[in-house]
C-alpha cells in the first residue's frame, strides 16, 4: 500500500510518500480502507519528536480516519465488511476500572491512533474493532474524518470539566482551530453566550457563522481588555484554551470571579507563569483536559448526523501532498480542518 511516513524526527521534509507493507490484522482487529484522514497538530508534534509518544520508526501518523471496512478478524463483533465508518482516535483497554466506569480516556494504557500505533496517512489502517463506529449517511468521508478528535476534546472540556450552564458566557480561543470551531458551536447549542478570537479580519465572518456572539482579532486587540468591555467588566465564566503561553495571561485575566479555565493543548509551548494570589482570591478553577470519552464522541457524531454540528473544512489534499497539508497547518493560514483524501 501507499503511505506517508517519516523515518526520523524533524521538519516536514522528513515525510515521504512510499510503499509500505499492508497491515495484518489480529482476531479482534479490523482493516479499514482509508478514504479521508484529517490533519491535527498532534501529527506535527510526533513528526518533530515528542517524548510523550515513543514509537518505532518509520512511523505513519494520522488520528482522524474515515473509510470502508475491508476485512474483519475472527473475533470481531458488530462490524461488517463494506460498512462506511469513522474511527474513534482514542485506544483503550476496555477492561480496567476507568474504562468500565465510562472514563476510557483515563485508561492507563490509553493512546491515540497515529501517535504510538500507525495511523491514517495511508491507504489502509488497522484498529481494534471497538474503535470502529458507523458513519451517518448524511456525512461525506471528509466530514466524518474532520470531527472526531476535536469534537470529543471540545465536548469534554465544556461539559464534564467546565460544567457549562445555560446562559453563561464562554471565551473560546482560536475559532479557526479544530477544537475552537467545535467549542464555539457546542457552547452555542448549550445556550451560552460565546466570545471567540481569531488572528485576522478575514476569519471574523467565519467565526460569526459558527454562532459566535462576538469575535476578537487578537492581532489588533488585547483579548482580556476587549472581554471586559463585552462583559461590562465582569469577565467570562469559562475559557476554552489550547494554545499555551502566547495567550495564557489573557485567558486568566478574562475570567470572572469563580471562572473556570480548561486547557487541552500547548501549541506555543508548555511553560506559563501563574499568580497564585490572583487564582485563590478570585476563586478560579484551572483544569487540564485530554481527549474525551467514547460516549462524548458518540453524542458528537449524532449532532453531526443531524446537521446541528458542522465540521468546517478549509482545504483537502491528496495523501501524497501530506507535507503541504502540514505546512499549511503550521502557518495558521486556515480556518477549520485540513483533510487528506485517498
Amino acid at each position: 500500500m501507499k503511505a506517508v511516513a517519516f523515518k526520523e524526527h524533524g521538519g516536514p521534509d522528513k515525510l515521504s510518500y512510499e510503499d509500505m507493507p499492508m497491515p495484518q490484522i489480529g482476531p479482534q482487529e479490523v482493516l479499514i480502507r482509508v478514504k479521508a484522514c484529517a490533519v491535527n497538530h498532534l501529527d506535527i508534534w510526533i513528526r518533530q519528536g515528542n517524548p510523550a509518544y515513543p514509537m518505532p520508526l518509520p512511523h505513519v501518523g494520522g488520528s482522524d480516519v474515515s473509510g470502508i471496512v475491508e476485512k474483519v478478524g475472527s473475533q470481531v463483533e458488530g462490524v461488517s465488511v463494506g460498512a462506511r465508518v469513522f474511527l474513534s482516535p482514542g485506544i483503550s483497554c476496555w477492561q480496567c476500572q476507568y474504562c468500565l466506569e465510562g472514563r476510557d480516556n483515563m485508561c492507563r494504557t490509553y493512546n491515540l491512533l497515529g501517535a504510538v500505533t500507525h495511523g491514517g496517512y495511508a491507504e489502509y489502517v488497522k484498529v481494534p474493532f471497538r474503535n470502529v463506529l458507523s458513519m451517518s449517511e448524511n456525512l461525506s468521508f471528509e466530514q466524518a474524518a474532520a470531527f472526531p478528535l476535536v469534537s470529543v476534546t471540545a465536548a469534554h472540556m465544556l461539559f464534564p470539566l467546565a460544567a457549562l450552564q445555560h446562559g453563561e458566557t464562554v471565551l473560546v480561543m482560536g475559532a479557526g482551530s479544530g477544537v475552537g470551531m467545535m467549542a464555539v458551536q457546542m457552547a452555542k447549542l448549550a445556550g451560552a453566550r460565546v466570545l471567540t478570537t481569531v488572528g485576522s479580519d478575514d476569519k471574523i465572518p467565519k467565526a460569526l457563522a459558527l454562532g459566535a456572539d462576538a469575535v476578537i482579532n487578537h492581532a489588533k486587540e488585547r483579548v482580556a481588555e476587549r472581554v471586559r468591555l463585552l462583559t461590562d467588566g465582569r469577565g467570562v465564566d469559562v475559557v476554552v484554551e489550547h494554545i499555551g503561553p502566547e495567550v495564557w495571561d489573557n485567558c486568566v485575566e478574562s475570567l470572572a470571579k469563580g471562572g473556570r479555565l480548561i486547557t487541552c493543548g500547548a501549541t506555543t509551548g508548555g511553560d506559563v507563569k501563574l499568580n497564585l494570589r490572583y487564582v485563590f482570591s478570585r476563586q478560579l478553577t484551572i483544569k487540564g483536559s485530554y481527549m474525551g470519552t467514547r460516549a462524548e464522541l458518540v453524542k458528537a457524531a449524532e449532532l453531526m448526523g443531524q446537521g446541528r454540528l458542522k465540521a468546517v473544512i478549509d482545504r483537502t489534499f491528496p495523501l501524497e501532498e501530506a507535507r503541504a497539508a502540514q505546512e499549511l497547518m503550521a502557518s495558521r493560514k486556515f480556518f477549520g480542518k485540513i483533510v487528506l483524501t485517498c
